[in-house]
């Protein structure tokens, strides 16, 4: 008798097991999420991509400006994707390294030394100093011919952007990342022009 009771018993909790294993969870709003669900609501919604694609391909790294967290430097969220930060003023530079053939970067990472002379991370917000006023077209020019603010007479943009890796992105992509952008927090910040290596 003990041992139907227990088989019975077995064979419910299995059922409910596997009922539960199957069903979707769902959200606050009773919405079911599952992982593909996610991927098509990213395929789906161009800002979800852009932003996805800004945070796996390491935009932050260069283009937003670091602080000091309890895990080390963190992403200042108050100036995320506004470039090097206008006011604020250059460690000194050790020439000698740079005479050796290294290239060298601030603490953030927002401006860079090499063979080229100094360069500064560009402001990418949805500000009118960053990408506010751009097109899609300019976006695409940047990205893909390494032009500065996408203008077809303007100089190269230069290390250590890699745009020579991004041009390779799919059109929807490079959409979706300009869609995304577009929705960020507008910082107001014009870095420093760049300077050619007889001026360091």
């Amino acid at each position: 008798m003990y041992s139907k009771f227990f088989a019975m018993l077995c064979i419910a909790a299995i059922v409910i097991i596997s009922f539960c294993c199957s069903t979707p969870v769902g959200d606050a709003t009773g919405v079911n999420i599952t992982p593909d669900s996610v991927q098509q609501a990213a395929k789906e919604d161009p800002v979800k991509r852009g932003e996805y694609l800004v945070q796996v391909m390491g935009c932050d790294d260069c283009h937003s400006p670091k602080k000091m967290g309890a895990q080390g430097p963190e992403v200042d969220q108050e100036l995320r994707l506004s470039g090097y930060p206008s006011s604020r003023p250059l460690p000194p530079i050790d020439k000698k390294n740079l005479s050796n053939g290294w290239m060298l970067f601030t603490g953030d990472l927002t401006a860079a030394i090499g063979p080229w002379g100094m360069s500064f991370s560009a402001n990418i917000s949805s500000d009118s100093t960053g990408i506010g006023n751009w097109t899609i077209t300019q976006f695409k020019k940047a990205l893909r011919e390494g032009k500065l603010k996408g203008l077809d007479n303007s100089r190269p943009i230069l290390p250590p952007m890699p745009w020579q890796d991004f041009r390779h992105l799919k059109d929807d992509d490079v959409e979706a990342i300009f869609a995304y952008l577009k929705t960020t927090k507008p910082v107001k910040n014009v870095p420093p022009a760049p300077k050619a290596p007889t001026n360091l």
